[in-house]
C-alpha cells in the first residue's frame, strides 16, 4: 500500500488499528503500586474468608495491618522511655527512602483502645482480659502467625491464576537503516501484540495471539505496507500429565495449605492465650510472695526486737536473740530476692506481649484475689471443723491406719472422665485434623508421582493467518485474515518411557512419606492421650495439694500465735527458736498455698487447650467450655 493511496484510506486501514491494539494494552500499565496492593489485600481476605467457613463454620475479622502499633507507641513516649530510631515506632514513622513507591504507606492507622491507660508516665493497669487483648494485638509472634495465613492465601492466589486465562501485550517501535547494498534503505516499522494463554484442567494448554505492523520506508518511493498475524496453538497430553486429578494437583494442595494455616493459627491462638494467662498469674503469685516474704520479715523484725527487750529483762539467754537477728537477716534476703524475682518475671511478661520490658505495667490483684476467695471458704471450713471436733470421734493411737485416695469431692466442672476428655480431644484438634490431612496428601502425591512413570503421548496443533510486515516487506500488498489462506499442523509425540530411574525413585519415597504421615498421626494421637492423662492428674493433685496447704495455713497461723504467746509468757519449753521454725512455715505454707491455686486455674485452662475446646476471637479472648452445657444439650 502506498502513502498515496489518500490519508484517510491510510488512518482507517493502518493507524487506527495499531492505536486500538494499542489501547487495549495500556490498561495493564495503569495500575499504581498502592492499587496492586490494595488488591492483593482483597484478594488474599477474600479467601481468607472463604477458607475460615470451610475450616471452621464461620467468617471472622482478619487484618495483617496493626494500628495496636500505636499502644507500643505510646508506652515509649508518654513514658518516656528510651529508643534507638525511628523503627521503633514502628513502620509508619519511618523516613522513605529514595525512589519510595507509596507515599502515604505504611501510615498510622487511629485506634480507640480501651486498655491503654498510660498518661503523663503512668503505669499501665492490666486485667488479664486485657493483657489478652493487648498480646493479640502487639506480640510479634503473634503477628508472624497472622502473615503466615495471608501468605498461603497470596500462593493460593497464583495456584489459581495458572488456570486463568492470561493476557500480554506489547508494543514496538523499531527504525532501521541499511547502508549495505547499492542503495541505502531506511524504514520504521511499528507493531502491538496482543496474546492469551489459558491452561485448563484437564492437561490442555491453548494459546493465541494477533499482532498488527505497519512497516514505512523512508527512503525510495516512501511505500508502506499494512500486516496482520493470528497464530493459535493447543498441546494435550493424552497419557502422563494427563486428568484432572494430575494437572490441579498444586492448586488442591495450595487450597489445603490456606486451610491448614488456619487450623495452625487457631491452634496457635488457644496456646498462645494459655500461655499468657499462665505467665500473668505467674506473676501474681510472684507478687503475693513477696508480699508475704515482706510479711515474715516485718514478722522477724518484731520478734528480734521482742527478744532484745527479754534478754535486756534477763528472761532470755543472749544466743536465742542472735537466733532472732539471724533469721531477721534471712528474711531480709527473702524479701529483696522475691522482689528481685517478681521485678524478673514482670519484664519477662511484658516482653511475652510485645510491650518494651521497661515499660511501666501493673497487673490487676483482683485476679488473684478472686482465685483466693476459694482459698478463704476452704480456710474456714476446715476453722469450723476443728472447732466441732469431738475427741471421742478420733481414732486410737492403735488404730488401724487407712489410707483414703482423693475422691471427687470438691472436683471442679473440668475435671471430667478420661474417655470423655480424649474423645473431645480427638474431635476437636485441629493440630490432628491438618496430621491427617497430611496423610491425604501423602496419598495424592503417591498417585502424582505414579503417573510419572508412564509414557508422555502429547497432541499438538497450530494454526496462523495473515502475515507480518517488516522494512524489506514494505513494498508488499497489505496482509489480511483469511481462513482458506491459513497454514494448520498437527503433531502427535510419544516418550516412550525407557528411562525413569528419578521417577521410580520418587515414586518409592512416595510411599515413604505415606508411612511418615501415618505415624505423625499415630503419634499425635498419642501425644494427645498422654497430655489429657496428665493434665487430668495434675488438677486432681493441685485440688488436693490446695486443701492440704489451706490446712497447713491454718496451722501454722495456730502454730505462731500460740508460740508467741507461749514466748511471752516466759514457758520455759518455748524458744525463739520454735517461734522462728513457726514462722518459717507458714510462709512457705502461704507460698505453696498460693502455687497450688494458680496450678489448678492454670490446669483448667491447659485441659481447655489441649481438648481443643478454648475458643479464641479475633481480639485475642477465650470463651471457656462449659462441660454442663454439653451436658444440657445431651439431655
Amino acid at each position: 500500500m502506498s502513502y498515496e493511496r489518500g490519508s484517510a484510506s491510510f488512518f482507517h486501514r493502518v493507524l487506527l488499528p495499531a492505536a486500538v491494539c494499542g489501547l487495549l494494552l495500556a490498561p495493564t500499565g495503569c495500575k499504581s503500586p498502592s492499587d496492586y496492593r490494595l488488591e492483593a489485600d482483597n484478594v488474599a481476605n477474600s479467601i481468607i474468608q472463604e477458607k475460615q467457613v470451610q475450616a471452621l463454620g464461620r467468617a471472622q475479622a482478619f487484618s495483617i495491618e496493626r494500628p495496636s502499633d500505636a499502644l507500643r507507641r505510646r508506652v515509649l513516649v508518654d513514658q518516656n522511655l528510651p529508643y534507638s530510631s525511628k523503627a521503633s515506632l514502628g513502620a509508619d514513622n519511618l523516613e522513605p527512602i529514595d525512589h519510595w513507591p507509596e507515599e502515604d504507606y505504611p501510615k498510622a492507622e487511629s485506634s480507640v483502645d480501651s486498655v491503654i491507660t498510660s498518661e503523663n508516665e503512668q503505669a499501665l493497669k492490666l486485667s488479664l482480659m486485657a493483657a489478652l487483648e493487648i498480646a493479640a494485638r502487639n506480640s510479634f509472634e503473634y503477628q508472624t502467625r497472622k502473615e503466615d495465613v495471608f501468605l498461603a492465601a497470596l500462593d493460593l492466589d497464583l495456584e489459581r491464576n495458572e488456570f486463568r486465562t492470561i493476557f500480554d501485550g506489547q508494543v514496538e517501535s523499531l527504525i532501521s537503516t541499511d547502508s549495505t547494498g547499492d542503495r541505502t534503505v531506511s524504514g520504521t516499522v511499528s507493531s502491538a501484540s496482543l496474546g492469551a494463554s489459558r491452561q485448563f484442567d484437564n492437561g490442555m494448554e491453548l494459546t493465541s495471539a494477533l499482532a498488527v505492523d505497519l512497516a514505512n520506508l523512508l527512503t525510495l518511493n516512501n511505500a508502506s505496507s499494512f500486516g496482520i498475524a493470528g497464530d493459535a496453538t493447543i498441546a494435550i497430553p493424552l497419557l502422563r500429565g494427563s486428568g484432572r486429578h494430575i494437572v490441579t494437583e498444586p492448586l488442591t494442595q495450595a487450597e489445603r495449605n490456606v486451610v491448614y494455616a488456619i487450623y495452625d493459627f487457631e491452634r496457635f491462638k488457644r496456646v498462645f492465650a494459655v500461655d499468657i494467662a499462665s505467665d500473668y498469674l505467674a506473676v501474681l503469685g510472684q507478687l503475693d510472695a513477696v508480699r508475704n516474704a515482706e510479711s515474715n520479715y516485718r514478722s522477724l523484725i518484731a520478734s528480734a526486737r521482742r527478744s532484745r527487750r527479754l534478754a535486756d529483762a534477763g528472761r532470755l539467754p543472749e544466743i536465742q536473740v542472735d537466733q532472732a537477728v539471724q533469721n531477721e537477716l534471712v528474711s531480709r534476703n527473702r524479701w529483696i530476692a522475691a522482689r528481685e524475682s517478681y521485678g524478673r518475671s514482670l519484664d519477662a511478661f511484658k516482653n511475652s506481649l510485645g510491650l518494651p520490658p521497661d515499660a511501666k505495667v501493673e497487673l490487676d490483684r483482683a485476679e488473684l484475689e478472686r482465685l483466693t476467695e476459694r482459698t478463704l471458704r476452704i480456710m474456714s471450713e476446715i476453722i469450723r471443723e476443728e472447732a466441732s471436733v469431738v475427741d471421742e470421734n478420733q481414732p486410737g493411737a492403735d488404730a488401724p491406719v487407712e489410707l483414703v485416695w482423693p475422691g471427687r469431692e470438691g472436683a471442679g466442672p473440668l475435671e471430667i472422665e478420661e474417655p470423655v476428655a480424649i474423645d473431645l480431644a480427638l474431635d476437636n484438634r485441629l493440630d490432628l485434623r491438618v496430621a491427617q490431612g497430611a496423610v491425604y496428601d501423602a496419598q495424592r502425591r503417591v498417585v502424582v508421582a505414579a503417573d510419572q512413570l508412564r509414557a508422555e503421548l502429547t497432541l499438538f496443533g497450530s494454526a496462523e493467518l495473515g502475515g507480518r510486515r517488516s522494512v524489506g516487506s514494505a513494498n508488499e500488498n497489505d496482509a489480511t485474515l483469511r481462513f482458506d489462506e491459513g497454514v494448520y499442523s498437527a503433531l502427535l509425540t510419544l516418550d516412550l518411557p525407557l528411562e525413569r530411574t528419578a521417577e521410580r525413585n520418587a515414586y518409592r519415597s512416595s510411599f515413604i512419606d505415606l508411612e511418615r504421615a501415618v505415624r505423625d498421626v499415630q503419634s499425635l494421637e498419642d501425644e494427645i492421650k498422654l497430655s489429657l492423662r496428665n493434665k487430668l492428674s495434675d488438677l486432681l493433685q493441685s485440688r488436693e495439694s490446695f486443701k492440704i496447704q489451706a490446712k497447713s495455713v491454718v496451722l501454722a497461723e495456730k502454730r505462731v500465735k500460740s508460740t508467741e504467746l507461749f514466748l511471752q509468757a516466759g514457758r520455759g519449753q518455748i524458744q525463739v527458736r520454735d517461734l522462728l521454725e513457726a514462722q518459717d512455715d507458714l510462709l512457705s505454707a502461704q507460698n505453696r498455698l498460693t502455687s497450688s491455686a494458680v496450678s489448678y486455674r492454670i490446669g483448667e485452662l491447659e485441659l481447655q487447650r489441649d481438648m481443643g475446646l478454648l475458643k479464641i476471637d479475633e481480639r485475642g479472648l477465650w470463651q471457656e467450655y462449659a462441660p454442663q452445657a454439653d451436658d444440657d444439650v445431651q439431655k
